[in-house]
C-alpha cells in the first residue's frame, strides 16, 4: 500500500479495510439494501405501544455520526437523507451464534464514523425517552477511508460547527455530511425554481432549451468565456445570456417561452457574482413593461410563500417583505434622490465630469450608458432594500429595449432591486430591426473604443427581426441571488452547490494539463 500523503487516519483505515476483505467481508457491495422507512418517518411517526407493530422490521441505511461503546452494547448515531436517528446495537443479538467476531471485530475495530452500513430491527424508546433502533443485524455498505471534521454536539445542539468557507465550498459533500442544515438552503432552492415553473405552466409558457455555445455572444452586456469548437474550427463562446435565441422563437410563433438558463460570464467574482450562474428568462408576445412588473409581483409573492409560507424574509437582521405591489421610481429620479445632482439634460462628457466629481471611476473607454449605470451602482443601489422597480432608462443603456411611448431619450426598461441588488431586469422589447441594427453598430463603436463588455452584432438575430416580430415583453431573473433572499445567506457561494475556486495546489498541476487533442 503506497502511503505517501496519506495521513495516519488515512492509512489505519485502508488497513481496516484490508482487514473487512480477509474477514470475507465486501465493504462496497453491489447488491440493493432493501431499505424500507427513513430516520425521519420513524421519529415523526412511532407512538410506542400505540403501532409498534407497524415499526417492528424497519430497514434504514445511512452514515455513522457517532459509537458509544459500552462493552457489550453500543449506542451509534446513523444519519441518513432525512436525518439522524440513534441505533442500539447488543452483541448477542448481532452476532451469528457463538462466533462474536461481527460484533467484537467488525463493529467494534474495524468500523469507523463515516462508514455508511444498513441496519435491520425493531424501534423502541429508550430510558432517556429517545427514540431508536434496536438492531439485529447490520451490513456494511461503504467504508469511509477519510475522517470527516469533527462537529461537537450536546444535548441536541451543534457548538463546534465546521465554518471554514475554504472548506465548505471546495468540498461540499463533506459540508453535506457535517452541517445536514446546509440542505435546507439547496431543498429550498428546489422548491422555489418548482415554483415559478409551476406558476409560468399554469400561464400557458413553454419551456425551452437554446444553446449553451453561441458563435456570437449576444443578449446583455458582458465578457464572455472563449473556446474552440474543433470539428467546425471556429472559435465559440459559452453563453453569455439566452435572449436573443427565445426571441427568435417569439418570431417563429411562440408566444410565451421561457427558460432556466446556465449562463457564464468572464468578469469578477464576489459575495453577489460567480462567473457561472442561473437565470431564468422568459417572452411574451403582446405584452409590455408595464405588465411585467405586475406579474413580475405575482410570482416572486407566490415563490415566496412556497417556500417560506410567508411573503416577509430576512436578510441579515432585515425585514423584506415580497408582498405586491412594490415601490417604482425612475432611473434619473433615482440617481436625483442619492446624489443631488440632475443627470437628465446631460451630455457623455458632462456625466463624466459629474462622475468626476462623485468619485467615481470615469474614463474614455465609457459611453454615457455605462457611466450613468456606475453612478447607479456606486451612489443609489444599495439604498433600495425592500422591493423595487427602478424604471424608465436612457437609451444608452439599453440597446435592445423599445423607445419610451412618451419620454424622449429614454426606454422602456425595468430592473427589481431587493436588498440592494438587481434581482431581476426587463424590457418592452425593441423589434424594430432597422433601429435594432442602429443600436448594436453603436455597441460595436463602443468595442472599438475599448469597452470589453459591449454587445457584438448578430446579424442572424437581425434576419429574424426582418420576419416580424410581435409586441413582446422579457424578463431575466437572478435565481442564485432570489435564493439568497429567500434562504438569508450572505454570499452567492452558500446558494450553489458546487461554486468556482481557484484549484488547490495538490491538484493544480494536473488540472492545468491540457491534453493535446484539446490545445488548439
Amino acid at each position: 500500500m503506497n502511503t505517501e500523503n496519506l495521513s495516519e487516519q488515512q492509512i489505519i483505515r485502508r488497513e481496516k479495510l484490508k482487514e473487512l476483505t480477509k474477514l470475507g467481508i465486501n465493504p462496497f457491495p453491489a447488491e440493493l439494501y432493501p431499505v424500507n422507512t427513513t430516520a425521519a418517518y420513524i421519529k415523526n411517526n412511532f407512538k410506542g405501544e400505540e403501532n409498534q407493530q407497524e415499526f417492528a422490521d424497519v430497514c434504514v441505511a445511512g452514515r455513522i455520526l457517532g459509537i458509544r461503546d459500552m462493552g457489550k452494547a453500543s449506542f451509534a448515531v446513523l444519519q441518513d437523507g432525512s436525518g439522524k436517528i440513534q441505533l442500539y446495537v447488543r452483541r448477542d443479538d448481532v452476532a451469528k451464534g457463538d462466533d462474536k467476531t461481527l460484533y467484537n471485530v467488525v463493529w467494534k475495530k474495524l468500523l469507523d464514523i463515516g462508514d455508511i452500513i444498513g441496519v435491520k430491527g425493531y424501534v423502541f424508546i429508550t430510558k432517556t425517552g429517545e427514540i431508536s433502533i434496536h438492531v439485529n443485524e447490520f451490513t456494511i455498505l461503504s467504508k469511509s477511508l477519510r475522517p470527516l471534521p469533527v462537529v461537537k454536539e450536546k444535548d441536541g445542539e451543534t457548538f463546534d460547527e465546521v465554518t471554514d468557507p475554504e472548506f465548505r465550498y471546495r468540498q461540499r459533500y463533506a459540508d453535506l455530511i457535517v452541517n445536514p442544515h446546509v440542505k435546507e438552503i439547496f431543498i429550498k432552492r428546489t422548491k422555489m425554481v418548482n415554483a415559478m415553473r409551476a406558476f409560468l405552466n399554469e400561464k400557458g409558457a413553454l419551456e425551452v432549451d437554446t444553446p449553451v455555445l453561441q458563435s456570437i455572444p449576444g443578449g446583455a452586456a458582458a465578457r464572455p468565456f472563449k473556446t474552440h469548437h474543433n470539428a467546425l474550427d471556429i472559435p465559440f463562446y459559452l453563453r453569455i445570456a439566452n435572449e436573443l435565441y427565445l426571441k427568435r422563437l417569439i418570431v417563429g410563433g411562440f408566444e410565451w417561452v421561457y427558460e432556466f438558463s446556465r449562463n457564464f460570464r468572464n468578469e469578477g467574482m464576489d459575495r453577489t457574482h460567480n462567473p457561472e450562474f442561473t437565470i431564468l428568462e422568459f417572452y411574451v408576445a403582446y405584452k409590455d413593461y408595464l405588465w411585467m412588473m405586475e406579474t413580475t409581483e405575482q410570482l416572486l409573492e407566490n415563490a415566496a410563500l412556497t417556500v417560506n409560507g410567508s411573503t416577509k424574509v430576512m436578510s441579515g437582521n432585515i425585514e423584506i417583505d415580497l408582498k405586491a405591489p412594490f415601490k417604482r421610481i425612475t432611473m434619473y429620479d433615482a440617481i436625483k434622490e442619492y446624489t443631488g445632482v440632475d443627470i437628465s439634460n446631460k451630455d457623455e462628457d458632462e456625466i463624466r465630469q459629474v462622475c468626476r466629481q462623485l468619485g467615481i471611476h470615469a474614463d474614455t473607454t465609457m459611453g454615457k450608458g455605462k457611466l450613468i449605470d456606475e453612478i447607479f451602482s456606486e451612489k443609489c443601489e444599495a439604498h433600495f432594500v425592500q422591493p423595487t422597480f427602478i424604471i424608465d432608462y436612457p437609451v444608452e443603456m439599453s440597446p435592445l429595449t423599445k423607445k419610451h411611448r412618451s419620454k424622449a431619450g429614454l426606454v422602456e426598461r425595468f430592473e427589481l432591486i431587493i436588498n440592494g441588488k438587481e434581482i431581476a431586469n426587463a424590457y418592452s422589447e425593441l423589434n424594430d430591426p432597422l433601429e435594432q441594427k442602429d443600436r448594436f453598430e453603436e455597441q460595436a463603436r463602443l468595442m472599438e473604443r475599448g469597452d470589453d463588455e459591449a454587445m457584438y452584432i448578430d446579424q442572424d438575430f437581425l434576419r429574424a427581426l426582418e420576419y416580424g416580430m410581435p409586441p413582446t415583453s422579457g424578463i431575466g431573473f437572478g435565481i442564485d441571488r432570489l435564493v439568497m433572499l429567500l434562504t438569508n445567506q450572505p454570499s452567492i457561494q452558500d446558494v450553489l452547490l458546487f461554486p468556482q475556486m481557484r484549484p488547490e495546489k495538490i491538484f493544480a498541476e494536473e488540472i492545468m494539463h491540457e491534453p493535446k487533442e484539446n490545445s488548439k
